[in-house]
């Protein structure tokens, strides 16, 4: 695997669109790690002190990625390194993308990422640029479909994916109008942890879980968790946490997802950050969902966690762990030989799996259909990784041969 891993990170990626914002100090790429199947996907981030590589190793995260979600072509990333606070925000977006539209209309298919919005940014600044749907550029590379039948798809996954939930099951408040985009993610986290109990033995219902993160993906992780059955016992966010050794019940879950400010966590008598940081880690705990920023977690805090009993970990996050290296470093390779560990690429896959879903042919609207096809998906991941590799641990290891072994 490790072979297979150092090949592909050293094959340079086939197309690289670099733009300097002739307004502000702003700076983009689009990286296009290969046009395999004829086109490339992967969403549009915005952070401060992004660069070149981040993106690199974003777009090669991505084509791993779509071996599991599917459909079957290359990875891309789009990244600007610009301050998302600053009030110029959508003007650079705006000469970002009409600087891109010609990807966008060809072979690239894009949508959200950290601090840009996949339904109040890409899709309307998109289509100002003359961009049919943000993934255009998919369907006209790797599905090559007639105009009728591009037009008709297209139409069903501009629905699709904004479509309002209709099920208490899927949705924590109906009146609310959460959307498939909202929770998806977050749902395959659970899911992943759930087929994980049924396929290598045991049950997900009252096992203790700490989430990492309560964004919209580390709440909606730990609110189908919770639904399932588990105990979140603790919450740690960028702006503090909760702590419930007995586990916090459904409802107290639901309700602190429903009074979240924006993607933070929001209660009374948040315990402050730092002392949340010293205490979580040894709180006794079998599921992990670090749903938070990438690269944040140490090996202390790892070797704390399986110190308190720790079992299986779901990736929300892309590589969750502080390693420098692209994809396997030592950290996760260390944790992928003490517990089991489900990688993002098939724990977080939830949505490029529903934009594949949409694209593909003409399929259900139903929340049940939409939401199943993700479970599915993720549980075939596992099966086939279970099948290769029986053992609790190298789960990581194992998924990722299979993987590369269909891109190399």
């Amino acid at each position: 695997m490790k072979e297979l891993l150092k090949k592909y990170e050293d094959t340079p990626p086939e197309i690289i669109f670099n733009w300097k914002d002739p307004e502000t100090d702003a700076e983009g790429w689009t990286v296009i790690n290969s046009l395999r199947g004829g086109a490339a996907g992967g969403g549009t981030r915005m952070r401060k002190g992004l660069n070149m590589n981040e993106v690199m190793s974003l777009a090669k995260t991505m084509e791993v990625k779509f071996t599991v979600s599917g459909p079957a072509i290359g990875g891309a990333k789009s990244g600007i390194n610009f301050d998302p606070k600053d009030p110029r925000k959508r003007e650079v977006l705006q000469r970002w993308y009409k600087a891109v539209s010609p990807l966008l209309k060809s072979y690239y298919g894009t949508g959200g990422d950290l601090n840009v919005d996949e339904i109040h940014e890409v899709i309307p600044i998109t289509e100002d640029c003359g961009v049919w749907h943000p993934q255009e550029g998919v369907f006209n590379g790797h599905f090559k479909p007639t105009e009728a039948d591009k037009i008709n798809r297209i139409g069903q996954l501009r629905l699709g994916v904004i479509k309002v939930l209709e099920s208490n099951h899927y949705s924590p408040d109906i009146q609310k109008k959460y959307t498939v985009a909202d929770m998806i993610t977050g749902y395959g986290v659970a899911e992943a942890v759930r087929h994980y109990y049924n396929i290598y033995g045991g049950s997900v219902k009252g096992k203790r879980a700490v989430v990492q993160g309560f964004g919209n993906v580390g709440a909606a992780a730990a609110f189908y968790l919770s639904q399932m059955g588990a105990r979140i016992v603790g919450i740690i966010d960028v702006v503090g946490g909760l702590i419930n050794e007995e586990g916090f019940s459904y409802e107290e879950i639901k309700s602190l997802f429903l009074n979240k400010k924006g993607n933070t966590l929001a209660a009374d008598h948040l315990i402050p950050f730092e002392e949340m940081n010293n205490r979580i880690w040894s709180l006794p705990t079998e599921i992990f969902a670090p749903c938070a920023a990438s690269r944040l977690i140490t090996k202390d805090q790892i070797d704390e966690m399986i110190a308190s009993g720790l079992e299986v970990i779901s990736c929300g996050a892309n590589v969750p762990f502080a390693d420098k290296e692209i994809f396997f470093g030592p950290i996760m390779e260390h944790t992928d030989e003490q517990v089991s560990l489900i990688p993002d690429f098939i724990s977080n896959c939830g949505m490029a799996r529903v934009f594949a879903y949409f694209m593909e042919r003409r399929v259900s609207m139903d929340d049940d259909a939409i939401f199943n096809d993700t479970s599915e998906t993720i549980k075939k991941a596992l099966l086939n990784t279970y099948n290769k590799n029986k053992s609790k641990i190298n789960m990581s290891s194992t998924a990722f041969e299979i993987a590369l072994k269909q891109l190399i």
